[in-house]
């Protein structure tokens, strides 16, 4: 079975020194370039651009990664169209693949991936990055209850307070993101699981002596689909169901 989602994305972190948060982030096409400059080492990562926000950009990290395919003769296609727009499932299933190919050639040792993009950071993707409230800046002063609390606050301890706000919004909008993340995967899976009952269902119509075989392909298929794990607990009969 291949690796999960986080399982990826927690090696591409730690390979490249990142934070990336959601697979759909792979679309500008940064990280997946430098996967393949921790192989070769020699690709022009001067050229690859990873705070950025625009498809233009993307395309353009893109091209220095097909010029990567073409002079290595890599017969994979890139496709590139699909990629850009940051979907989840055709970054997950490149991401998977690029995995694979680096399990492969990666020539070991310790790689600078910082130092190769010149410290460049990556973008959490989405939307534009959260700003601090500028009102709250240019009043200078922090909200107080009663008169008695009515003192001026030291403006060191007000851009303390501002960036310490700021950082935890930072963090609330990334987990945010992780939740999305998870969902998205859930529901992904969810699907690919539900096509395949399907499919058991109408194989049991079909011929429904082969249920009866105990060690037939359709029984070992539902038993692993509908075997459960200790502490995991069936709803109660009358619960609301979720419906197809």
């Amino acid at each position: 079975m291949g690796e999960s989602r986080q399982e990826l994305l927690n090696w591409l972190n730690n390979l490249l020194q990142l934070n990336i948060t959601r697979v759909e982030q792979l679309g500008t096409g940064a990280a997946l370039t430098q996967v393949f400059d921790s192989i070769y080492g020699d690709l022009p990562m001067h050229k690859v651009k990873f705070n950025v926000n625009t498809e233009y950009a993307y395309l353009n990290n893109f091209k220095v990664l097909q010029n990567v395919f073409t002079q290595r003769g890599i017969d994979r296609p890139l496709p590139v169209e699909r990629l850009v727009k940051c979907k989840f499932q055709d970054n997950l299933e490149f991401l998977q693949w690029t995995k694979r190919y680096w399990d492969q050639f990666y020539p070991g040792g310790e790689y600078d991936a910082v130092g190769r993009r010149k410290g460049q950071g990556v973008a959490t993707g989405g939307g534009p990055a959260p700003r601090a409230s500028n009102a709250a800046v240019k009043r200078g002063t922090t909200p107080t209850v009663g008169a008695a609390a009515r003192t001026r606050t030291p403006l060191g301890g007000g851009v303390i307070g501002v960036a310490n706000n700021t950082a935890l919004q930072n963090e609330i909008n990334m987990l945010k993101e992780s939740v999305v993340g998870l969902e998205r995967e859930r529901d992904f899976y969810f699907s690919k699981l539900r096509d395949i009952e399907l499919l058991v269902q109408q194989a049991i119509e079909l011929t429904p002596e082969g249920q009866e075989d105990p060690d037939g392909l359709v029984a070992k298929i539902q038993s692993i689909m509908y075997s459960t794990e200790e502490g995991f607990e069936i709803p109660e009969t009358g619960q609301e169901e979720e419906t197809f």
